[in-house]
């Protein structure tokens, strides 16, 4: 297939772009409110190797720009975008361009030349890593190539986003105010490295600026001024002072033109009479630019035509879901504090749970009482597996739920793809996990001198199904929540109600409403809790002697009336626990496939 050569370019004509403003900060149920023209008739031109700057003050349309260029903007846009004349299309954008926000979740406990190379792109083996070799020493980031990203100062963090963008070799980037909190050597180091990249790789760069400073000037080929969506001026640097010096605005000597002609492409705000004074300036100058400088509807570079490869440059799914897996092994046994606490989450923190129960439950009799206090201990331990579900999943999901919703416009990988490879990780740690749990909590239930691996099975179905659902149940309430307490409380509202109606253990099944009694059978605890509830009660010998102050229930008479079932059938308590688990992590990789409304992907892209 043949690859784009250095003839390539990039061309927008005629831009007009509107946007709905939300009320209220744009919640889901707020609805929309006023429509604003952001961008009104932008034209650009990028070509190889070039470095173009967007300038402008806060609200005049830069990061709009790049979102219609890449095509992630929300609203109704008019115009072309063109990359090599043919229409930069959504897919074509994610397959051969790049794109750098301001905001770059890193997966924490991976160093940078990990974080690279667990990037997917079509290369493999040796070829791989020889690029990110060449990106780390491109972007000056050998020195802390085995440095963990949480680690990274706020320079090498942005140089390393840049980097996970230029491993898949872009034939265009885009980069949304790159300096943005830089000091200014880092600004300038930052800069000077864009523009070699640009001039080794052939790669086309376009990058917006609040407050460019003047050393960077000899590193920009073109500039783009726009001011409350109009072009000021767009084309190149050199040209650039001798147009405003023909229209009458000579950029003083010693002054940074860059900062001098964007002040006289800013809406001055201190007065109303300099607001409408430069507002009407701002005017004539978009206005006479448009006159001057006409572009036409034809694409610029009619050669290029037809040389974009449709196919090249995205990895397939299986390879994504590969780079996935290895990446979560990765920073599960990192070494560190990230690798330590994510260990101890996945393997440590269910059976210390249970070891807590041996401080409360020890030595407890076969009589009404013990047959009570065990029943507190069924609650205490289904309770104990659904928090440490949620613990664990709130601790450590919600950066791979970040990172699932910046990833998306680049259209790398589905939710599926994310799940699969995060469950194909989690499930197997959360059974060692139940296991141990299991060996831990069996003797409260049981005599340690019973052993029966049959009972101990479904001691394990309980806690592992009861762990996973409080996992995947979290799990479906993140892809819509941002904040992780919020979606725990959620999820623990959900299973307190689940434990209080079906449990029998807070409850008895005889005292709940006929339409109650139907509905419980529709959830998990009711099975969980009936499989502790047959260990704890019917399959041994019960040690009770009555007497005039002791009385010793029938486990079916007390199974009767806390569960509605005087003789359970283990198998399908066991068969529903676990299809309760496993439907509901097939359910998530279903619901991650939906596309999500406005407001949900506008909260975490924030």
């Amino acid at each position: 297939m043949k690859m784009i050569g250095s003839d390539y370019v990039l061309e927008a004509h005629n831009i007009f772009h509107t946007t709905e403003a939300s009320v209220d900060g744009g919640g889901c149920f707020n609805g929309a409110g006023n429509s604003a023209l952001v961008l009104k008739g932008v034209n650009l031109t990028v070509h190889s190797g070039e470095v173009m700057a967007i300038l402008g003050s806060k609200g005049c349309g830069k990061r709009a720009l790049l979102d219609v260029i890449s095509r992630r903007a929300d609203g109704a846009t008019r115009g072309q975008v063109l990359l090599n004349g043919s229409p930069l299309s959504k897919a074509l954008f994610q397959q051969r361009c790049g794109y750098v926000t301001q905001s770059c979740t890193f997966v924490p406990g991976l160093t940078v030349a990990q974080t690279l190379h667990y990037t997917p792109t079509i290369l493999s083996g040796y070829l791989k890593s020889s690029k990110v070799r060449q990106v780390l020493a491109d972007l000056a980031l050998s020195q802390v190539a085995h440095k963990r990203v949480e680690y990274l100062n706020i320079s090498e963090a942005r140089r390393l986003a840049i980097g996970i963008q230029l491993v898949r070799d872009p034939v265009m980037l885009l980069l949304d105010e790159p300096t943005h909190g830089l000091d200014p050597l880092s600004a300038y180091l930052l800069i000077s490295i864009l523009s070699n990249t640009a001039k080794k790789t052939g790669c086309g760069i376009l990058l917006s600026l609040e407050k460019p400073r003047s050393d960077v000037f000899p590193f920009l080929d073109r500039a783009l001024f726009l001011c409350l969506g109009g072009v000021v001026y767009s084309g190149g640097t050199r040209a650039m002072l001798e147009y405003f010096h023909g229209i009458g605005f000579p950029c003083p000597q010693l002054e940074n033109p860059l900062m001098y002609y964007l002040c006289l492409s800013t809406v001055d705000r201190r007065s109303r009479d300099r607001f409408l004074e430069s507002s009407q300036q701002i005017e004539a100058l978009v206005e006479r630019f448009s006159r001057e400088t006409p572009i036409s509807d034809a694409p610029l570079n009619n050669m290029g035509t037809g040389k974009v490869p449709l196919a090249y440059g995205k990895p397939g799914e299986l390879k994504v879901w590969v780079m996935l897996y290895l990446k979560l092994l990765a920073s599960t046994f990192s070494c560190g504090l990230v690798g330590m606490k994510t260990l101890f989450l996945r393997l440590l923190l269910l059976p210390l749970a249970m070891s807590l129960l041996w401080a409360f439950y020890t030595n407890v009799g076969d009589d009404s009482h013990g047959f009570f206090t065990k029943n507190g201990l069924i609650l205490n331990i289904l309770g104990l597996s659904y928090a440490c579900g949620i613990l664990t999943t709130i601790s450590l999901f919600p950066i791979w739920r970040k990172k699932f919703s910046q990833d998306t416009p680049e259209g790398l990988y589905s939710g599926t793809t994310l799940l699969i490879a995060y469950n194909s990780v989690s499930i197997p740690f959360s059974a060692v996990s139940a296991v141990l749990a299991s060996c831990v909590i069996y003797p409260l239930l049981l005599d340690s001198k019973y052993n029966n691996g049959l009972v101990f099975a479904y001691l394990l179905v309980a806690l592992w199904s009861s762990f996973v659902l409080a996992e995947q149940l979290s799990i479906a309430f993140l892809l819509v929540v941002k904040i992780p307490f919020n979606a725990a409380i959620a999820v623990t509202y959900v299973l307190v109600i689940s434990i209080a109606l079906a449990s029998g253990t807070v409850r008895s099944f005889k005292g709940l409403q006929p339409w109650l009694q139907d509905n419980t059978k529709g959830t998990h605890t009711r099975y969980a809790s009936s499989l502790l509830h047959s260990i704890a009660f019917q399959t041994r010998k019960l040690n009770c002697t009555p007497t005039a102050s002791v009385i010793c229930p029938k486990p079916a008479d007390f199974m009767h009336e806390r569960l509605g079932l005087p003789d359970p059938d283990e198998t399908i308590d066991v068969a529903a626990s676990c299809a309760f688990a496993v439907g509901l992590a097939a359910f998530n990789m279903l619901l991650y496939l939906f596309p999500m409304p406005r407001c949900v992907r506008q909260k975490f892209k924030d």
